[in-house]
């Protein structure tokens, strides 16, 4: 439930887990504007859907509409999925699985600092994630990077735009790049991995950066795989099809 959702790969992947593990359920995009989440909620309610993900513009919509938060979403203060249970929702954030997913992908050392650029939704996420690492927040607009990480408490440091943190990760949490925008260079240089967490059928600015300078990446889609995997299990209760969803 989103808007847009006409490009959205979950659809394919979560159905071809339901194929993979032989269960009788569809999964479908449905274009929802921003305000209308109401009607899905009561959808919802009304046993119509057993569960739904949610993207872009309703995840605060739904942390407020559940009934109860796991411990991820309260930390994120976000819900990306909802499942209904005996007439109450459950709120859940699977995005967060979703960036350790990324981020594991790149196989580099549990020591590295993580460098998050932005602070909204998705940055917030990103701070979860990366919780157990040093992390470090820097945003083109200081005053809301503070307040983000004032919100996280001791979770996180705040540096200007363009810092250069030493062989850390670099998380993009932004829409920077993809609107023709400039990434800050020196963040990137210095970094050991990137992960850019837009959701792109093509190379964003900054996976064209890491690959030209050969530095480990993973993407938008990476991220969405892994956060299908968590929500595909709370769904279904069965654990997920990895290979096969990886591969939808």
């Amino acid at each position: 439930m989103g808007d847009p959702v006409d490009h959205s790969r979950s659809p394919a992947i979560h159905n071809a887990g339901f194929a993979a593990v032989d269960l009788d359920a569809t999964y479908e995009a449905v274009r929802v504007q921003a305000g209308e989440l109401s009607s899905i909620i009561s959808d919802l309610r009304s046993g119509h859907f057993s569960g739904i993900n949610v993207t872009m513009p309703h995840k605060d919509d739904a942390y407020e509409a559940v009934d109860e938060h796991d411990v991820l979403a309260v930390r994120s203060r976000s819900v990306n999925t909802v499942i209904a249970s005996q007439g109450r929702l459950h709120g859940y954030n699977t995005d967060v699985e979703g960036v350790r997913y990324a981020i594991e992908l790149l196989e580099l050392p549990d020591d590295l600092p993580v460098v998050v650029l932005g602070y909204g939704g998705a940055a917030r996420a990103a701070v979860v994630a990366m919780a157990e690492r040093t992390v470090i927040v820097c945003g083109r607009n200081e005053r809301r990077a503070a307040g983000l990480a004032d919100s996280m408490g001791e979770l996180v440091t705040v540096v200007p735009w363009g810092t250069g943190i030493n062989a850390s990760i670099v998380i993009n949490a932004t829409p920077l790049g993809m609107r023709g925008e400039s990434l800050p260079e020196p963040t990137l240089a210095d970094a050991a991995g990137i992960l850019d967490m837009a959701y792109s059928t093509t190379p964003t600015p900054a996976i064209l950066w890491a690959t030209t300078m050969s530095i480990p990446h993973a993407d938008g889609i990476d991220m969405l795989t892994g956060q299908a995997f968590s929500a595909f299990e709370l769904f279904t209760g069965l654990p997920a099809p990895r290979d096969v969803m990886a591969l939808a």
